[in-house]
């Protein structure tokens, strides 16, 4: 009543199970070892981001705030800038003014020596003659 056909059959799909799970442990278990390296190398570099993350709370703050003041302080200069040019153009002005005025009365005084002359030369032929 033995059939050994029968137990040959039932053991292989028992042993081909046996055999995948273990294949699967050997797989996992070669992953973790082949994995464990870059674990530990995420793990520093996360170790690494929070100090800098830790530094960059400490140093940014006060680094933006005198970038803030020296934001203002250029803006105060350019205004001094704005106020230094608008005086120098104003004093260009008065200096072109006087420099017409100057001209005039050059011109005026031109006009005036040749009159002197005519009238000295007008005289002196009178006088001679």
């Amino acid at each position: 009543m033995n059939n050994p056909q029968l137990s040959t059959t039932v053991i292989d799909p028992l042993l081909l199970l046996g055999c995948s799970i273990l294949l699967v442990a050997v797989s996992l278990t070669a992953l973790l070892v082949a994995a464990f390296p870059a674990i530990q190398d995420v793990s520093r570099a996360a170790r690494s981001a929070e100090k800098l993350f830790d530094k960059l709370d400490r140093e940014l703050p006060p680094t933006l705030e005198a970038i803030r003041l020296a934001g203002l302080e250029l803006g105060d200069l350019s205004d001094e800038m704005s106020q230094g040019v608008q005086s120098a153009a104003a004093v260009a002005q008065q200096v072109d003014l006087s420099l017409a005025v100057v001209k005039k009365q050059a011109g005026n005084v031109q006009t005036n020596s040749r009159s002197v002359w005519v009238g000295v030369k007008a005289a002196w032929g009178s006088w001679r003659g």
